[in-house]
């Protein structure tokens, strides 16, 4: 008996470096699914008028516009995954990228592998059609607008901390190596992660979160072997 056939997602690049363009819409056809292209914001809102489009791949420097714009733009009437891509990888662009409605944030140069994992991740989220917000004492990770939130109060944050948040209020109350850490955040494509990644982020994290980030409550240090999230009442 024959199996159903399978659906054949549409990915909008939406990016004015044609070869990197091309390299993208190469990967992703090679995997199946349909890949169109554009090279200014002009020409993708037609295409996006023109045919369904599944997600979309949207650097922020075009020669027509901000993608940041775009990004608003669309996200005031679709909910269409959308991943940013840019040169800038300054903590606050991330923040205003998330903030303009993208689920995810990547800067350049990147490796097309860990582009592929982004997009199949935003695919299975979509796909599932529930709602996954991860909670622990006061805060709540909103894993479908990749959020957080502290009561009411919403706390920027980067992808990056983002994905270490969710690692650790997933795992709330547990030692996690810093090697557990680092292979969840980055799996096998972590070569652009240096040994004062980890601790950098953390810190960040601790200055957003902690009363007093220099007597940590919240993310603990164990010496020697890793962290350890508290949370808090």
């Amino acid at each position: 008996m024959a199996g159903e056939a399978k659906e054949i997602k549409t990915i909008l690049i939406l990016e004015d470096d044609e070869n990197l363009s091309r390299g993208i819409a190469f990967t992703f056809e090679k995997d199946g699914y349909h890949a169109v292209s554009a090279g200014c914001i002009k020409e993708g809102k037609r295409m996006l008028e023109q045919q369904n489009t599944d997600l979309i791949i949207l650097d922020l420097g075009l020669p027509d516009g901000n993608g940041m714009d775009l990004c608003k733009e669309i996200r005031a009437y679709s909910k269409i995954p959308i991943i940013m891509l840019t040169a800038c990888d300054l903590e606050t662009d991330e923040v205003s990228g998330l903030l303009a409605g993208a689920d995810d944030y990547i800067t350049k140069p990147f490796s097309l592998s860990i582009l592929r994992a982004r997009v199949e991740a935003l695919f299975r989220r979509s796909l599932s059609g529930i709602s996954h917000t991860i909670s622990s004492g006061k805060y709540k990770l909103d894993a479908d607008l990749c959020k957080l939130f502290r009561e009411d109060e919403e706390i920027p944050i980067s992808a990056t901390e983002y994905r270490l948040l969710s690692f650790f209020m997933t795992n709330a109350g547990q030692v996690l190596t810093k090697e557990q850490i680092l292979s969840s955040l980055w799996d096998n494509e972590g070569n652009f992660v240096d040994e004062n990644t980890l601790p950098v982020n953390i810190s960040r994290l601790r200055a957003k979160l902690e009363d007093d980030p220099r007597n940590p409550q919240i993310i603990k240090t164990i010496h020697g072997i890793g962290y350890i999230w508290i949370g808090g009442a």
